[in-house]
């Protein structure tokens, strides 16, 4: 079609505008549906005759429409669009599967759903995440769009979105491109994925206030606090100073008599030596495996609706126990749970560990069509809770689709999964005390040598003069030995010395010191085998009602993670952000040695995962000195402490972290000499006093200028209750228990995610079902009413009055100064002590007015109850 314009005047903007509607309606009626498609490039107008989402017809004013909005888009949004989104969406990658270089990929969206509503632009994705009024805020790596940029966009939808031609000409896609993609050096450069950097401690010049710092960590924290005008709150005073490393090191209260030498000793190194009394308390592994078990989904039964035990889970969580108070090198920790069967497979320690990989839920009713789907949820939760507790990275989300957010690439998740292709649940025998059988074995062997020496000379020195009259016998006359069972032994052509062997059975006296020797040997000492829940291959697989295989023998690329849409088989790899250049994964693979029954990834991936050097060692190191942190000070330098990614929270002081994480991996990768250093800094010592004025300047407390009171945990919380009243239970390890009545420590309350205890639930113990960086500190009423009116509180309340009034005649008094000292590790104020021991008479007067004979007892109790829901027993400030 040739259209011509005759006289000049006929081109004024009100023709022009006419007659280029009436050609844009032409050509859509010429091309039919085809102005639709991103592909046909040839359309002058993508989009031209589309409807308006969600309706059925094209309004009369839709060609004039639609050719406004083509100005719009090539004066206004196209610009925009190449600028600020086509980078991530549809450029060098498509983040979030949306393609916006043109308007099938616009209409069609991503994993969210359209990204517009054509001719409705208030109601459309693409505009609620352009105002920052719906996460997450785009763009995602630069400033938010200007006002006017965000109108034009809006009335641009408004018109109908269309476009001239898409803005990236593209080849002929591969299905199977996304299995190669490689991440881009700008993804490298984010701060988490890059080397650790040679820090070094301020200069003492760095700080004004150099009297302060007692650690190297001082002088980071104080250097930017000075920067901000703000100075560190004084130090807290010494009773409260030992009360709250106690809990955090052991998570116990301290007794009074610790309380009265700290208090009262002057040496300048008192607290150092109080420290590493702590740091070597069997306690101490108690306490911080609670920590580890949180993020490892620890618990001993599947999970689902059906929630069958696993009775020999208990053998990972003493592990963790024993790993932290052998201060077990922390790359060892990490190496010991992902293949401590291929490190160390003689060693007891490294074949539990491994419960890390088998603690996750799982199915335990399978049909055979779901096979398949639920084996990948299993290597799924293997690899996600990996990430996480590990790298602080969500490696989960990108099973379906590359990670929204990190640079994770679909590919690298199903490389990484191929770790575990063959790796099962399955129960071993254990010898869990070699020891002492080596021992006992050694002792028996000696108490059990005259019986053998007995036998042995007997059939030396006596056997053979009978043997020989037998023999000479036998030649005089075979007939006196015409026995069934000689004939037969004769007829296989044994000698005549061999007969008389066999003969020598008969024998009294061979068989007297026989029987003696035998009965001797049934005492025998046996290992002391039990059975111990691991992951690993080559084993048979603790089944349960699966209809089906408990592995497949090849990892595939799932497109959008369905079993149904296989795309290739997935060879082990590793995250390519955190190698030092492509294709490394052979520096860290080695081959099983001959006759081995597994096939060694697990060690290639545990090898990558803690090299400094070209893998993810840095940050490892980097995620867990700031848990450390985060235990100590309430507050991670990174304050979201498994999500390292970009979607979490920056590091308030990126120095002191790779600081820390330099000086784990030089001191071996131990981690009691880095808790050292943050328990005995200055920062650390600091009260919980809120200032109004500093508070102006940090609100959040982002430079640690003070320390925050925190809530106890609830199994800390517990095992407070029982030490106090002096009826906890120190035995360790072995298997747990539901019995609420149990006074052991309360990480030996058995997990069972169907059946939680109580009162673990109501002060926000997690569930199991995932891993758990950070309890939530909730404030609701069953707390109190639990610490009122719970059968086991009281039975505490009870045994901690006799403890401290042991007798009719103690004084209230002293009742009462040695009640607050043993539970608050404190002296009472005058008033207090008056309001105390008033409420005893009180109570007491009652309680023998109503005809009660223990009135004092009781009335005592009751005093001891109050103490121990006071707020201030159950808060460390």
């Amino acid at each position: 079609m040739i259209l011509t314009f005759g006289k000049p005047g006929f081109r004024c903007l009100k023709y022009c505008r006419f007659l280029t509607i009436i050609l844009i309606a032409a050509l859509a009626r010429a091309n039919g549906d085809e102005g639709t498609k991103d592909k046909s490039t040839n359309s002058p107008v993508q989009g031209a005759n589309a409807p308006r989402s969600g309706s059925g017809e094209v309004g009369a004013d839709h060609a004039e429409k639609m050719a406004r909005g083509l100005e719009v888009f090539k004066k206004h949004v196209q610009p925009i669009l190449v600028k600020s989104c086509v980078r991530c969406h549809g450029g060098k990658k498509t983040e979030g599967e949306l393609d916006l270089t043109g308007r099938e990929g616009l209409l069609r969206g991503g994993g969210r759903g359209p990204a517009i509503l054509a001719g409705n632009a208030n109601d459309s994705l693409l505009y609620k995440l352009i105002t920052h009024t719906r996460d997450p805020h785009m763009p995602r790596s630069s400033n938010k769009l200007s006002e006017a940029a965000i109108a034009q966009i809006a009335l641009w939808i408004d018109l109908g979105a269309p476009y001239d031609k898409p803005l990236i000409v593209k080849k002929q896609t591969d299905d199977k491109a996304w299995t190669r993609k490689r991440v881009s050096e700008e993804d490298r450069q984010f701060w988490p994925f890059q080397p650790l950097r040679g820090v070094t401690t301020p200069d003492h010049g760095a700080v004004k206030n150099e009297n302060w710092c007692r650690t190297p960590i001082d002088r980071f924290i104080l250097a930017k606090m000075e920067a901000a005008g703000i100075t560190p709150n004084p130090p807290v005073g010494k009773e409260r100073l030992i009360r709250r490393v106690y809990f955090d090191l052991i998570g116990l209260p301290p007794s009074p008599e610790e309380v009265r030498a700290f208090v009262n000793d002057p040496a300048p190194d008192a607290y150092e030596r109080l420290v590493e009394r702590l740091l070597d308390s069997k306690h101490f592994g108690e306490r911080w495996a609670r920590h580890w078990l949180d993020l490892a989904r620890f618990a001993e039964s599947h999970g689902f609706e059906h929630d069958y035990d696993r009775p020999s889970a208990y053998h990972y969580r003493d592990f963790v126990i024993q790993a932290f108070n052998q201060d077990l090198p922390y790359d060892t920790f990490v190496k010991w749970q992902l293949a401590g069967d291929e490190f160390a497979p003689q060693d007891n320690l490294a074949l539990t560990a491994t419960g890390f990989l088998a603690a996750g839920v799982h199915s335990t009713q399978i049909t055979k069509n779901e096979v398949e789907k639920h084996r990948y949820d299993e290597m799924d939760d293997m690899l996600a809770t990996i990430g996480t507790s590990m790298l602080g990275l969500t490696f989960g989300c990108a099973r379906c689709h590359d990670h929204k957010f990190d640079p994770i690439p679909q590919a690298d998740y199903y490389r990484m999964l191929s770790t575990f292709t063959t790796t099962v649940r399955s129960e071993i025998d254990l010898d869990l005390d070699p020891a002492w059988y080596q021992k006992a074995k050694a002792a028996f062997d000696k108490e059990h040598a005259p019986y053998a020496a007995a036998l042995k000379k007997y059939e030396t020195e006596a056997l053979p003069s009978r043997r020989l009259a037998l023999e000479k016998a036998w030649e005089s006359n075979p007939e006196r030995f015409a026995w069934p069972a000689l004939d037969v032994l004769k007829s296989k052509g044994l000698p005549v010395a061999g007969l008389v062997g066999w003969l020598k059975t008969s024998d009294p006296e061979w068989r007297k010191l026989y029987q003696q020797a035998w009965e001797h040997q049934q005492k025998v000492p046996k290992p002391k085998t039990v059975k111990a829940l691991v992951s690993s291959e080559g084993l048979p697989a603790v089944r349960l009602h699966t209809q089906g295989d408990d592995f497949f023998p090849d990892t595939y690329f799932l497109r959008r993670g369905d079993p149904n849409q296989k795309e290739g088989l997935a060879r082990q790899g590793f995250l390519q952000v955190l190698m030092t250049a492509p294709n490394l994964e052979k520096q860290w693979e080695r081959p099983a040695p001959k006759g081995w029954r597994t096939s060694y990834r697990r060690r290639a991936f545990a090898e990558w995962l803690t090299d400094t050097q070209a893998g993810a060692g840095n940050l490892l190191a980097r995620v867990i000195v700031n848990r450390l942190w985060q235990h100590h000070l309430g507050r991670g330098i990174v304050a979201t402490p498994s999500d390292f990614g970009s979607r979490g929270e920056p590091p308030t002081h990126p120095e002191l972290l790779d600081w820390l994480a330099s000086e784990l991996i030089r001191n071996g990768w131990r981690l009691k000499p880095i808790q050292r250093l943050i328990v005995t800094s200055s920062v650390y010592g600091q009260s919980s006093h809120q200032d109004e004025a500093k508070g102006r300047v940090d609100p959040d407390n982002h430079l640690f200028w003070r320390r925050p009171p925190h809530r106890l945990e609830a199994e800390v919380i517990r095992d407070a209750l029982l030490a106090v009243s002096g009826t906890l239970d120190s035995r360790m390890f072995g298997p747990g228990t539901l019995d609420p009545a149990n006074k052991r420590r309360s990480i030996y309350y058995t997990v069972k995610r169907s059946k939680l205890m109580s009162m673990m639930q109501v002060f926000d113990a997690p569930e199991a079902l995932g891993g758990v960086a950070q309890r939530p500190t909730t404030t609701i009423a069953p707390q109190a009413l639990l610490l009122m009116n719970n059968p086991n509180v009281r039975s505490y309340a009870k045994a901690f009055a006799k403890r401290i009034a042991s007798h009719a005649d103690t004084p209230p008094e002293e009742v009462v100064r040695s009640a607050y000292l043993i539970a608050l590790a404190r002296s009472p104020a005058a008033e207090e002590l008056a309001d105390a021991v008033g409420f005893i008479r009180q109570q007491s007067e009652s309680y023998l007015s109503t005809g009660k004979t223990d009135g004092r007892e009781l009335a005592m109790a009751d005093f001891c109850q109050i103490l121990m829901c006071l707020n201030e027993f159950v808060y460390v400030e």
